[in-house]
Formats: C-alpha cells, structure tokens, sequence
C-alpha cells in the first residue's frame, strides 16, 4: 500500500468540497464517498490490505452524512423543494419531477411534499414546455406531434390539449407565475 486510505476527515473534505460545487441528496452524497473509496483502492492496485482499507473507509461513511445533517448541510427536503421549483419552471410535469427526485434518492415521502399535486402548477409547467418546444401558443408545431411529446414528458391529456388551445397571453402568465 503506497498511499495512507481516505479517512474520515478525509471524505469530511471532500463532502464539503461537493457540497459547496453541487446540491446533492444524502444517497447522492454517499455515492460520491464510495465512488472516491474505489477510486483510491482501484489506485492501489490487487493489494489485498487496499481492499481492506478500503472497506474500512466506507464505513466512514454514514458518520460523515451524519455530521452534515446535523450541521443542517445535507437535507434531503430542502433539496426536493429548490429541485422541484426548477423542474416545474423548466417545463417538466408533475409526474417526471416526481421520477427525478427518485432517480436523485430523494423518499417518496419528501418528493410527494415538494411536488404538490396542483391543477394550476402543473398547467403552468405544460405551457412552460409548450414554450421551450415552440408549440402550441408559442408556435405552430402539429398538434399529434406535440401533444405525444407532453404525454411521453408526463403531462395528462386534458392538461396538454388545456395548454395547446390557451392564447398566447394567458400561456404567458401562466409561465410568468413560475418565476414569481
């Protein structure tokens, strides 16, 4: 072995490191540690004490996630409301702000919280999707082609064909009240 394991100072660092460049959920955090434990271990070589070490190491692990929530660094439901605002500002549905915050480890729990189940939310983010594809109000893309896009992006038929017929104004404030 050549070079000393990441201790838990070590990973410490390194959380913070991450934590001040990206947001990051407490499952997403722990894959970064582990991923810098294999990392240095893969550097090490077919050494058997690496691997131990290495193993050591990621049981580290829990005790620093511990330390940055109870510093209030690491918080899952903070994290699942910022991250759900900006989906819906850049047009994703309810049910596709929903997979993300799971694909991001976020608890069913937290997601359902942070995504309310708002008629009118989910109306604003189906025009602000009409408005980055140039659709509907915002353009003149045909209506199949369109209205396959908002169903593959999760949005319910009514709510797709309720956004495709607005007018352009009332699409537009509606977009507007996301960023409010």
């Amino acid at each position: 072995m050549t070079a000393k394991p990441p201790d838990e100072a070590k990973l410490y660092e390194a959380a913070l490191n991450h934590l001040a460049r990206y947001a990051a959920t407490e499952a997403g955090l722990a894959r970064v540690l582990a991923r810098k434990v294999d990392r240095w271990a893969r550097a090490q070589g077919e050494d058997e004490d690496a691997a131990a070490a290495a193993k050591g190491a990621k049981t580290c692990i829990p005790r620093v996630l511990a330390r940055l929530k109870d510093a209030n660094l690491l918080n899952d439901d903070a994290f699942a409301e910022s991250r759900a605002r900006r989906l819906t500002r850049e047009g994703k549905s309810r049910r596709a702000a929903l997979a993300h915050l799971a694909a991001k480890g976020v608890a069913a729990a937290a997601a359902q919280d942070a995504v309310a189940d708002d008629p009118a939310r989910e109306l604003a983010a189906a025009c602000a999707f009409l408005r980055r594809r140039r659709a509907g109000p915002f353009g003149d893309a045909p209506e199949l082609k369109v209205l396959g896009a908002m169903a593959r992006a999760g949005f319910s038929q009514s709510t797709a064909r309720t956004a495709l017929r607005m007018d352009r104004d009332e699409a537009e404030d509606l977009v507007k009240t996301l960023h409010a």
